[in-house]
């Protein structure tokens, strides 16, 4: 096998390198994005199958997510040591494991097993780009780069949709997981022949304050980082539970959709996301020179989510795929946090920074998916409709999405004017 070229951890990658690189990754954040959204497509064939609740549904498409969130801490620290290459190749062949065993499994507690496993297998393939692009790019092209990872997941989250329900027949869902398998095996190949080595620790630069710890502690420490939790947690991490869940149950026990309508209208949400984060890589770098810092946007942008889900709830049956895909769109805002937090922090701990973040998020993406299962099962006691019991749901989410911004909007507020930007 030709070996990978060996690069320096602080030196930039020229352009064609960078590109090849970007792509290299890409690929793999697909089929890991792929595999995250596809349980909403699933969903009907699950319950029906397996006589699965609503409850039963958002903890199988949360453990995944718990799964991915167990890996953050230590993935950080081995980022940060070994570089992405080394890293990501590990992760990768336990995602194809978790594939394999999903195929497998023929009991919930099994498919249980499989989904939080595979979780752990795919949970460094957006960390291992956004670790080298701290250390590879330059701060205006990171963010750039961050929202063009973010929109080929979203494109894999298209192709878990209609695509999906087309392959059904044929394949039928064990069939399209021993796929998945053999497709994240070849992207594997791809990572070990292309993306470099990692040679040195990242000497810092001049602009980084000096880190004082080479764990954690430092990190949640950050002013910054903490000022960004609650969003990643409770807006960021209910984002994603609604894109990659919940969207489409609503679409079939509230909407009155069909699978196969419900199939296409989560396929109309996760285009306008592709699209969304497409721009948002066009115009970040210009924002940037500009001045417009991550966290001034997010407080102006992130409130228009709220609007959205409120229209949501009291439409209730006349709520379809278009104001979920709006309520999605609106709040890519927060996605800008991501790449933020990473810049706040020295360039040496930008694995242990993306990944103590990314614990947050998909802490909260396991909480809200499980949470809204939970609630739906917990408000029968009120003697609503199904339909209801969902709108009820719903509403709680956005409650807690209205708390959490305005703890981030108190901490942006109150930092000092040459900080808070």
């Amino acid at each position: 096998m030709t070996r990978a070229p060996t690069h320096a951890a602080g030196d930039a990658l020229g352009t064609r390198a960078a590109i090849i690189v970007f792509l290299t990754f890409a690929i793999a954040y697909f089929f890991s994005a792929l595999v995250r959204a596809i349980t909403a497509t699933l969903s009907p064939t699950l319950s029906a199958e397996l006589d699965l609740n609503a409850g039963d549904l958002g903890l199988l498409a949360g453990g995944y997510f718990l799964g991915f969130a167990m890996t953050q801490l230590p993935l950080g620290n081995w980022l940060d040591r070994h570089g992405p290459r080394k890293v990501i190749l590990a992760f990768l062949t336990v995602a194809v494991l978790g594939c394999m065993a999903f195929a497998l499994a023929t009991s919930f507690s099994g498919l249980l097993a499989a989904r939080m496993l595979t979780g752990m297998g795919v949970s460094a393939c957006l960390m291992a780009p956004l670790t080298g692009f701290r250390r590879w790019l330059t701060p205006a092209t990171q963010l750039r780069a961050n929202s063009w990872m973010l929109m080929t997941g979203s494109l894999g989250m298209v192709a878990a949709t209609l695509p999906v329900q087309w392959l059904m027949p044929y394949t039928g869902w064990r069939g399209l997981f021993w796929m998945l398998a053999g497709l994240i095996g070849l992207s594997m190949v791809g990572i070990a022949l292309i993306v470099p080595r990692w040679r040195q620790a990242a000497p810092p630069s001049l602009q980084d304050p000096p880190s004082d710890s080479k764990g954690y502690g430092f990190i949640w420490r950050n002013a910054y980082f903490r000022q960004m939790l609650p969003i990643g947690f409770v807006n960021y991490g209910g984002m994603v539970a609604v894109q990659t869940l919940w969207a489409g149950p609503w679409m079939v026990k509230v909407a009155g959709y069909t699978p196969q309508q419900a199939a296409t209208g989560l396929f109309g949400i996760n285009l306008s996301m592709l699209c969304t984060f497409w721009l948002w890589g066009v115009v970040s770098p210009n924002l940037a020179r500009r001045g417009l810092r991550p966290e001034r946007l997010i407080a102006w942008g992130l409130p228009s989510s709220f609007a959205v889900l409120t229209a949501i709830v009291l439409l209730g049956s006349d709520a379809g795929w278009e104001l979920w895909a709006l309520f999605c769109v609106t709040s890519t805002f927060v996605s800008l946090s991501q790449p933020a937090v990473a810049l706040a922090l020295p360039a040496e701990a930008a694995g242990r920074a993306l990944s103590a973040y990314n614990l947050a998020i998909f802490g909260g993406v396991f909480g809200v998916q499980w949470g809204i299962g939970l609630l739906i099962e917990a408000l029968m006691v009120f003697g609503w409709s199904e339909a209801d019991r969902y709108r009820g749901a719903i509403a709680i989410f956005g409650v807690c999405c209205v708390f959490a911004y305005l703890a981030f909007w108190r901490a942006w507020r109150t930092r000092p004017r040459a900080q808070a930007g």
